[in-house]
């Protein structure tokens, strides 16, 4: 069964020599967004029932400074995931290292329009 492989990391600099160093791994292809985890979420606008009911223009078009990245491939069943954690690893630091990032699979029971990885 082919997985899901999800990182996230604060480490936005770091994305694209992670993506060259998964690539040379085999991946295809990755889907890359920009996240915000709940701490930083918390931290911005307070508890939830704080939050604004209409943020600003401004806050909308801000760059944030503290953004974190969110990188997803599906990888076909079989493949080293191992792989791309020791390649993640050796960009961001040790995941088990504060301030690195998270990674996780999970199982993905179908795709469509998915490329055969070489």
């Amino acid at each position: 069964m082919p997985d899901l492989v999800v990182l996230v990391t604060t480490k936005c600099e770091a994305i694209d020599a992670i993506l060259k160093a998964w690539l040379e791994c085999g991946i295809s292809g990755a889907t890359i967004f920009e996240s915000h985890g709940l701490g930083r979420h918390i931290v911005k606008f307070g508890a939830s029932d704080d939050l604004p009911l209409m943020p600003s223009l401004a806050s909308l078009i801000r760059k944030e400074e503290e953004a974190q990245r969110t990188v997803f491939v599906v990888v076909p069943d079989g493949f080293d995931i191992e792989k791309l954690v020791t390649a993640a690893e050796k960009v961001i630091g040790r995941l088990d290292d504060p301030h690195t990032g998270i990674m996780f699979t999970v199982p993905v029971s179908r795709t469509w329009g998915l490329r055969r990885m070489k």
